[in-house]
């Protein structure tokens, strides 16, 4: 069991998906974190009943600042060495993350971050892929990183990372930010093949292209 690690769950009107999520995960990972971010639904009472610790916006402020609020919380758990950022919706593997959390474990790495594109399945569309493909171009010239998948929400980080990085754009261009800070502060990464989810429910809730037009605009002009 994985006492030492956190998994950071941020919680957007996912109604009784979340708790299938949770109750997946914690047959791994026991300690789980879910930040309601201003949901309007019964999600944070399905996450509760499915064994999460739950904290609450009280208005939505978006998911970077999820991000940054469960991660603060998992951090004031003296035992927590690792953290891992989950979606909510379903679109991620325990697997994944259980063998990410492992590379932290036995190798010189400070994160471990997820790439839909360097596994042998991709089943996101030609447009969504360009689109992503086009996000990673930007990032390798602003920060130098060479990665392939810049918007994976799926990463694992030790404690020294999560003191270290600091999360302040709200919108879905947190996760440039998170590899910006990841190379201001001369973080240790590799990213780890992952299987994305696409499922109609994870389409509808942002997995979209549009969604993917909407990170190059924060990106270029937020």
């Amino acid at each position: 069991m994985n006492e030492d690690t956190w998994l950071v769950v941020p919680l957007y009107n996912e109604g009784t998906v979340v708790g299938d999520v949770i109750s997946d995960a914690r047959r791994t990972f026991p300690k789980i974190v879910c930040v309601n971010d201003g949901s309007k639904d019964n999600s944070a009472e399905v996450a509760t009943n499915a064994g999460a610790m739950v904290v609450n916006h009280p208005i939505n402020l978006g998911q970077g600042a999820a991000l940054q609020t469960g991660l603060k919380y998992a951090m004031n758990d003296p035992a927590a060495q690792y953290f891992v950022t989950f979606d909510s919706d379903g679109q991620h593997g325990v697997e994944d993350a259980s063998r990410m959390v492992q590379r932290l474990r036995t190798e010189p790495y400070d994160v471990v971050l997820g790439s839909r594109f360097l596994g042998t399945k991709v089943e996101a569309g030609a447009l969504k892929r360009a689109v992503l493909k086009a996000a990673v171009g930007f990032e390798r010239m602003t920060t130098g990183m060479k990665v392939t998948d810049t918007h994976n929400g799926l990463r694992a980080l030790n404690r020294e990372a999560v003191g270290k990085i600091r999360i302040r754009q709200d919108r879905m261009a947190h996760g440039s930010e998170f590899l910006r800070e990841i190379s201001k502060n001369k973080l240790r990464y590799v990213e780890e093949p992952v299987h994305i989810i696409y499922t109609d429910y994870s389409r509808a809730k942002g997995q979209s292209v549009w969604n993917s037009v909407n990170i190059l605009a924060d990106l270029l002009f937020g």
